[in-house]
């Protein structure tokens, strides 16, 4: 149970805002603020207003909703610059997104299922053609039984965390690879395997906590596009819609208690209420606050707490890391890829680990579209970020090249460079399981600070990195607030490390 005993200074400090913010305290203001519209923000505002706590204001950085769920258009389309499938499709468990999506009763979305299996006659060499089939297919078989003798392994490790390891460690036990994978094979197939998933490296990625996936194990294996005009965001718009004001002939939100281009700077909570600052400086008081932004902006200063936030929770926050994984589109005169059944994905074997790896082809989402989508992470993102898209699309259009020697491959139009890493109300696109970690820091990451509570998909303890993460991460945070608010429950437990 966390049960802070403040010190002599801290109280002091928390008179001195009591009385400095005496009269926001009193002010009639609305019940709740939430911080961030994204889906876990808008997911804890439809739970909030179903148990009867309909004060709210959602108080939004950007001009839209949806936070990481956002279409934009390019080439004539509309494209996805943040997520883009729904994972975990098919399974024992319905997946509540794919509920939404494509389900009974749901928004209808156009979908097409992922087709990962052809990937072995799909892989191609930097210095141009394929590989043999059969020489990639033992690769991928062999990554495919480390991956079981890694779920094995997992499943033994003792619950705290204390005895969980890298996935590239698991993979050395196993002798595979025992210095990392040093092919351009190997390479690739390891980052298709685990970065194009993680957004991170096996070497940094845990191995307790991600073999196998929740995701996977109960909502099943399949995983489905989102080819959408309507974007993948018009799920947060249905959630939105169910307690927020919306105009019926355009969709538009004309809730007033939704406040875009509203950038929240500073929360100040004290024990009767909280008072947040925006940039505009302009102050909303309320009861509660619900902070739903990502965990890369809770890593830095652009919202400043007073009083600052316990060193438990400041920990917590920065055990986890934010990854970036980045979507680029690229436009071309022309075809000159292979196209019909099992071709939709394709891999470049780089002597580079993440040159440019993973590539797909829209014949079936976009048709005609002339298209193509290249997937790159970490490391690869950030520099991506840093330089300009003219650079971008030359060295994107060099490795087709390269790759496809025999074809007239043209010069593209036209390119998409999301920067999610660069911009400062996301700072990377979703949380990755570190090494060590467990139900304990979990909790932490989740826990309120008096009347500051914590939602978004890194706070899932299942399901962090995913729509559907977001989703119940905003269900399970609101439940939190609402026993306090409705029952005074307002202890929150925490079970320790080794419970």
């Amino acid at each position: 149970m966390l049960e802070m005993k403040p010190s002599k200074g801290v109280v002091l400090l928390l008179l001195a805002v009591v009385a400095q913010y005496a009269s926001m305290a009193t002010a009639a203001g609305p019940k709740v603020i939430i911080v961030g519209a994204g889906m876990s923000g808008i997911s804890a505002g439809k739970r909030l207003s179903e148990a009867g706590i309909t004060d709210l204001v959602i108080l939004e950085a950007t001009e839209r909703i949806g936070g990481r769920i956002h279409k934009t258009k390019f080439a004539g389309l509309n494209v996805e610059m943040g997520a883009n499938w729904v994972e975990g499709v098919n399974g024992d468990e319905m997946n509540p997104i794919w509920t939404m999506a494509n389900g009974t009763g749901g928004l209808n979305l156009r979908t097409f299922r992922s087709d990962f299996d052809h990937l072995a006659k799909n892989t191609y060499k930097q210095d141009g053609g394929l590989y043999e089939e059969e020489f990639v297919e033992k690769i991928i078989e062999r990554m495919e039984e480390v991956e079981e003798d890694g779920s094995k392994l997992a499943g033994t490790l003792h619950h705290s965390g204390q005895q969980d390891m890298s996935v590239m460690a698991m993979q050395r036990l196993n002798d595979h690879v025992p210095s990392g994978p040093s092919t351009p094979v190997d390479m690739v197939v390891d980052y298709f395997q685990h970065d194009f998933e993680f957004a991170e490296p096996p070497r940094v990625t845990s191995l307790q906590n991600t073999q196998p996936l929740p995701t996977f194990d109960n909502f099943g294996d399949d995983v489905y596009f989102v080819a959408d005009q309507r974007g993948y965001e018009s799920v947060v718009y249905h959630v939105a819609g169910q307690y927020l004001r919306t105009d019926r002939k355009s969709g538009t939100i004309i809730d007033p208690r939704l406040k875009l281009n509203t950038v929240v700077r500073e929360i100040t909570y004290f024990p009767s209420g909280v008072a947040v600052r925006t940039e505009d400086s302009k102050v909303y008081r309320a009861d509660y606050v619900v902070v739903s932004t990502s965990l890369g902006v809770l890593q830095t200063d652009l919202i400043r707490f007073k009083p600052k936030l316990p060193s438990w929770k400041i920990v917590s926050i920065y055990q986890f890391d934010m990854a970036v994984y980045t979507k680029i589109f690229i436009k071309f005169p022309k075809r000159f890829w292979p196209e019909g059944p099992g071709t939709e994905f394709f891999l470049h074997a780089s002597e580079r680990r993440g040159y440019y790896p993973v590539w797909q082809q829209f014949e079936k989402q976009y048709p005609g579209s002339n298209v193509l989508l290249v997937t790159v992470t970490d490391d690869e993102s950030r520099r991506i970020e840093q330089q300009p898209d003219s650079e971008t699309m030359a060295e994107a259009v060099e490795v087709l090249k390269k790759m496809f020697p025999g074809e007239n491959v043209p010069d593209a139009t036209e390119i998409l460079v999301p920067r999610w890493w660069s911009n400062r109300f996301f700072k990377g696109t979703f949380s990755n399981w570190p090494i060590g970690v467990n139900r304990y820091e979990y909790d932490l990451i989740r826990a309120p600070v008096g009347r500051v509570y914590f939602t978004g998909e890194h706070t899932s303890e299942k399901y962090n990195g995913y729509v559907h993460g977001a989703y119940l991460a905003g269900i399970d945070s609101a439940d939190i607030l609402i026993d306090c608010a409705k029952k005074k429950v307002c202890k929150y437990n925490v079970k320790g490390k080794h419970d």
